[in-house]
């Protein structure tokens, strides 16, 4: 017997698992495309579930029209609450406009208020400093008869005001007693002031 060389005995080999492969899947498919089409007609004959449940709960024209008519009820109710959202959104949107015009007001006046209050202080100041430069150009003599008739508190706020020596030609003039009152309150001004 003569033997095959090798290689022709592996090809022949190849071949022939080849085709048997081929035919087990060609069994397959064949086996899987009936039971497919049995599958599909199955489905087709089987009733849809949903369907069954609308069918089961509306059996009749009235059922349907009840349900109609409680989808409406419903989507009104919806609407309402939602025409309602809308007017509270619309009245909070005019409230802060409101709020934001009131408060732009109230800033302005502030600042007006502030304004005044700047120029009444700085009136008062400067009308202050005039009388201060008054008094002290006057003859010490007149200015401490002056002094001698005014509220301690007020005379001492002038005094400590102006220059030292006009201050003292001013004391020199007044009567002992008058003198001692307002160098008391003159003294006494600042003692409540924090040192530190």
């Amino acid at each position: 017997m003569s033997r095959m060389p090798k290689r022709k005995r592996g090809r022949k080999m190849r071949g022939a698992l080849t085709l048997v492969s081929g035919l087990l899947v060609l069994s397959a498919v064949l086996r899987l495309g009936g039971d497919a089409g049995q599958a599909w007609a199955r489905v087709a004959d089987t009733p849809d579930p949903a369907a069954a449940i609308v069918a089961a709960d509306c059996t009749t024209e009235d059922d349907l029209h009840d349900m109609l008519k409680s989808f409406q009820a419903r989507k009104a109710q919806i609407d309402r609450q939602e025409e309602e959202m809308r007017d509270r959104q619309q009245a909070l949107t005019v409230a802060e406009r409101q709020l934001q015009s009131q408060l732009a007001q109230l800033e302005a006046a502030e600042d007006k208020l502030r304004q005044t209050l700047t120029m009444a202080d700085t009136a008062a100041e400067s009308d202050v400093d005039k009388l201060t430069k008054v008094y002290e150009s006057m003859k010490p003599k007149q200015a401490a008869a002056l002094f001698e008739v005014m509220d301690p508190d007020f005379a001492a706020g002038f005094l400590g005001r102006m220059k030292p020596d006009a201050a003292a030609a001013v004391m020199a003039g007044l009567s002992p007693q008058a003198a001692h009152t307002f160098s008391v309150v003159l003294a006494g001004r600042n003692a409540g002031a924090p040192r530190q």
